[in-house]
């Protein structure tokens, strides 16, 4: 907790990057180390881990690394099938690098190396194989901390003894490798190299303040970087380097690079633990001084990844500028084994490619921990234990159990079974054990335990209880005789009191109560065990009359109802009918049954729908799966009705997909369905009609163009961002739209926007992605990371939103070569112009009468965020939802500026678009979309 402290008061007084703050916060320890001491090469400072741990040994080695101290001893922890672990506190959902290194040293004595396993927490680290004495060895773990502190531990020997040299822990700037996974994955490093290096020296601390090792690509290590392509040559500045990105990679990285001077850059290494999911990043900044008529221009051969390999990457472009970071990533590509990749200039490039560093990381699966109940009373019972040896670390149910314990194989993982018999336990049984849900076996004999035994009553699976020969005392607790699976129970040799529950008594339960002299039978219940027989058979006959009463009545009931409900359409024709059609077989169904049994759908005939829209006459507009009709019903309802067109499997899934979700979702902001049709090859939705059509046709209709002001866009914007921010955190599980669009947001008779047609809309998943085989959406709005990996989220929506947020800005649609030229679409169009700071060239003539550029500026910022590369770049939608409200207040506001093209507000505005950096925590949803939203 000293280190958690700590960081807030430093967090307080000192900005990030800080150098002097960031040093501060790193532990340094000295595994086997004698003393306290400061490195001179890096003035950190270590710490012996000599008052850290209770087991182990201090080993010198006989060929200390570098001559560092901290690499002149090592601790060896004893052959046996426990672990041995540190512990290291840590801040919540903070971000650290946790490192651990390995020196063996020169070993006559040993026949074999040491090859055992490293956990973290729960999860399996790494392998730790020794197969050179003097070779330190370096594993490397990225995490968001999961709680207020971490176990790194040792175990698993399969040759020789653990051991560890050090272990370092260093806390991470706030937006540092942030991913949308790190609630599930760890990032394991396999790889962060920096090029052109000056030596084979590693850069660290201070050069990079959050002591990252960065190693030389000069470094000779068996497959490392091999397969350089000729003519590629090392360069390097002593300029400095704007390296004020997400990572922050250290100056001195950047400063050198090597180039591909015969147009190709190429080179080979191994990734261990792969084939995997990694994390990759590739770090270029121009550092020669190209004359005017030079580029470098170059692409990604190797690894070929869909929409990244055609990306022509120009350092001095994509950075805005020499001697500036630009750091493209693939947050999720799969990599093999060896790892080959290259880049090649393009034709129209007058230099070859360049690269100052990569990083590459593992996904490793963060694995289940113990219960957190279950660890706080196995926590009090470790307080009690006095016995060295019987002290265990880490969690007690992975990766080995504590010898005392035994745990179940479901997650969470809980505890089964405490057995500390003779362990000289003194004082009272922890009260927390009614929490111990799972445990069936609870041996406590033989101790000094006092006190009264405490509430046990709701542990149902109990089934051996062994608590003789200690001092407990007080009353017997009832509940014993109430246990529904109790074996075994031991008592004997205490001081307890009182009445022996009479089922303990039954010769069902061996019970053992000798030496409790207060103790005895309870015999005033026999004399009630007749009376209760005979009023037990009582209440069964009677109970059996009323069952066989009440299958009389149901049998009643199921004849009745066939007929009931044809009088009931026979006297009300073209009422909402309640009859059931195929759908409600089609085994896509909602939580309390198929679509029909939810009563919140509505069926309709087809003779009802060809009356209503006068034999389909007016046909309105043309829907995701077919054309849309006008209509209305009997009573005067006005209704557009959505026909399927589109008869394959993908066609009826889209139909069932948009009635399941509609009958279960309710928003002022959603488009409402009222019912469906699915008779005679016929399917049919039957929507609300939106007397002013889509967005679409308000903004991109040249013929009927109607003119929407800027307050009318903006609250269009706020209206579908509630609602599609309902889909992602009002639902749970929560839906991705696949289809934002401006065809798909409609409008009421009072302009009032609402977000239609899910056909193509997904639940989520409680995993990494939700894959799809086939990428669905429209051209001009497809998320281009879903569309490459067909990882599907949340951030696909922001992706397309962000484009409607940008037709409503400009006027232009999504794609249009006419309109953007080698541009082609409105992302690149309107990104190249806002990082210009030019804002006013893209916004619609139409509207640029008296709006605020403030107001401008505001939806522009927030909607290049929804349109990055990268998912995990972008805002959330309750993040967008307050930019619009920004904006909004801005328009309302009376101190703003009309559009002026040297506005200095869009300067600042334009300032705070390129440097600001969201890190959004999720929502804890438990709600469901059965509730109607109260936004």
């Amino acid at each position: 907790m000293g280190l958690i402290l700590q960081f807030v008061l430093l967090f307080l007084t000192c900005s990030i990057p800080s150098l002097l703050c960031q040093v501060t916060e790193f532990v340094s320890i000295d595994c086997g180390g004698t003393s306290n001491h400061t490195d001179p090469k890096t003035s950190l400072a270590w710490v012996s881990d000599s008052g850290i741990v209770r087991h182990g040994t201090s080993i010198e080695i006989e060929n200390p690394n570098d001559n560092a101290i901290q690499y002149q001893r090592r601790r060896d922890f004893p052959i046996d099938n426990k672990k041995y672990c540190y512990t290291l506190n840590t801040t919540e959902r903070r971000r650290y690098v946790v490192r651990t290194t390995f020196l063996y040293g020169s070993s006559e004595s040993e026949n074999t190396y040491p090859k055992f396993q490293l956990y973290l927490d729960a999860t399996r680290w790494a392998t730790v194989s020794v197969l050179d004495a003097s070779t330190v060895y370096v594993k490397e773990m990225i995490i968001r901390a999961p709680s207020s502190s971490i176990d790194v531990c040792l175990c698993c020997a399969t040759t020789g003894a653990p051991f560890l040299s050090t272990l370092e822990l260093r806390p991470l700037n706030l937006s540092m490798y942030a991913t949308d996974y790190e609630d599930n994955f760890f990032l394991k490093v396999a790889a962060r190299v920096n090029f052109g290096a000056s030596s084979t020296e590693a850069v660290r601390y201070p050069d990079d303040p959050y002591d990252r090792i960065w190693d030389s690509d000069l470094a000779k290590r068996q497959n490392f970087l091999v397969g350089v392509a000729p003519g590629t040559v090392r360069i390097n500045t002593t300029k400095d380097i704007n390296t004020n990105t997400r990572e922050y990679p250290p100056v001195k990285v950047m400063q050198t690079a090597v180039v591909g001077t015969q147009g190709t850059l190429s080179y080979r290494l191994n990734l261990e633990d792969f084939p995997a999911n990694a994390r990759a990043y590739a770090y270029f900044a121009e550092i020669e001084e190209l004359r005017e008529n030079e580029t470098r221009k170059f692409t990604m051969k190797e690894p070929y990844v869909p929409d990244y390999s055609n990306a022509v990457v120009n350092i001095e472009e994509n950075a805005n500028g020499s001697y500036t970071l630009y750091e493209p990533s693939y947050m999720n590509v799969s990599l093999s084994f060896v790892f080959s990749f290259s880049f090649k200039k393009t034709l129209d490039s007058s230099q070859g490619p360049l690269l100052n560093a990569v990083e590459i990381s593992k996904y490793v699966p963060i694995a289940s921990k113990t219960d957190r109940k279950d660890l706080n009373v196995l926590g009090e019972f470790s307080s009690m234990l006095e016995i060295g040896d019987m002290i265990e670390e880490g969690d007690p149910c992975v990766p080995v159990q504590w010898a005392w314990v035994s745990c179940s194989s479901n997650v969470p993982l809980r505890i089964t079974k405490i057995v500390l018999p003779g362990s000289n336990l003194e004082g009272e049984i922890p009260g927390g054990i009614k929490d111990l849900q799972e445990l069936t076996e609870l041996w406590l004999n033989g101790n000094s335990l006092n006190g009264t035994i405490p509430d046990m009553s709701n542990l149902e699976k109990l089934k051996i209880i062994h608590l003789e020969n200690n001092r407990l005392s007080g009353l017997l607790p009832s509940y014993f005789g109430s246990l529904p699976n109790l074996q075994e129970l031991y008592i004997q040799n205490n001081s307890l009191t009182g009445d022996i529950p009479p089922a303990l008594l039954t010769g069902k339960i061996i019970f053992v109560y000798e030496g409790n002299h207060g103790l005895h039978r309870n015999t005033k219940h026999k004399s009630h065990y007749k009376l209760i027989l005979g009023i037990s058979v009582g209440i069964l006959a009677v109970l059996f009359i009323l069952f066989l009463g009440s299958l009389l009545l149901l049998r009643h009931f199921r004849t009745k109802t066939p007929s009931q409900r044809s009088d009931d359409k026979a006297t009300t024709p073209g009422a909402f009918s309640s009859r059931k059609s195929t759908i409600g077989l089609m085994a896509y169904s909602t939580r309390a049954g198929s679509l029909m049994d939810e009563g919140v759908s509505y069926y309709f005939s087809l003779a009802e729908i060809e009356a209503a829209t006068n034999g389909f006459s007016k046909k309105i507009g043309k829907g995701s799966f077919g054309p849309v009709y006008y209509g209305k019903m009997k009573d005067g309802k006005e209704v557009a009705v959505k026909m399927m067109a589109d008869s394959s499997s993908h066609g009826t899934q889209q139909f069932v997909t948009e009635v399941a979700l509609l009958s279960r979702i309710h928003h002022r902001n959603l488009v409402p369905l009222i019912g469906y049709c699915e008779e005679e090859h016929h399917r049919m939705l039957v929507y609300e009609y939106m007397h002013n059509g889509t967005l679409r046709d308000h903004i991109h209709d040249r013929v009927n163009k109607k003119h929407l002001d800027w307050r009318a866009r903006l609250r269009i914007a706020e209206d579908s961002a509630k609602g599609l921010e309902y889909l992602h955190t009002g639902c749970n599980p929560s839906i991705i739209h696949r289809d934002i669009k401006t065809s798909n947001i409609l409008l009421d008779i009072n302009m009032r926007a609402k977000v239609s047609d899910f056909g193509l809309s997904r639940q989520t998943e409680e995993d990494l992605t939700h894959v799809s085989s086939v990428a669905r959406g429209t051209v001009g709005y497809l998320d281009p990371e879903y569309y490459a990996n067909q990882q599907l989220t949340e951030k696909s929506d922001v992706y397309s939103f962000g484009v409607v947020l940008l037709e409503l800005i400009s006027g232009r649609k999504p794609v249009s070569p006419e309109e953007y030229g080698a541009d082609w679409s409105i992302v690149h169009w309107a990104r190249s112009l806002i990082r210009k700071g030019d804002v006013a060239s893209i916004i619609d003539p139409t509207i640029t009468r008296d709006v605020k550029i403030e107001s401008i500026w505001r939806i522009a910022e927030v909607a290049i965020q929804c349109v990055d590369q990268h998912g995990s770049n972008r805002p959330r939608m309750q993040e967008i939802i307050l930019a619009i409200q920004d904006a909004i207040t801005i328009e309302k506001g009376n101190d703003g500026k009309i559009i002026t093209s040297g506005s200095s507000r869009a300067q600042s505005s334009r300032k705070t678009l390129l440097t600001t950096f969201l890190d959004i925590e999720s929502p804890d949803l438990s709600n469901d979309c059965l509730v109607p939203s109260a936004r």
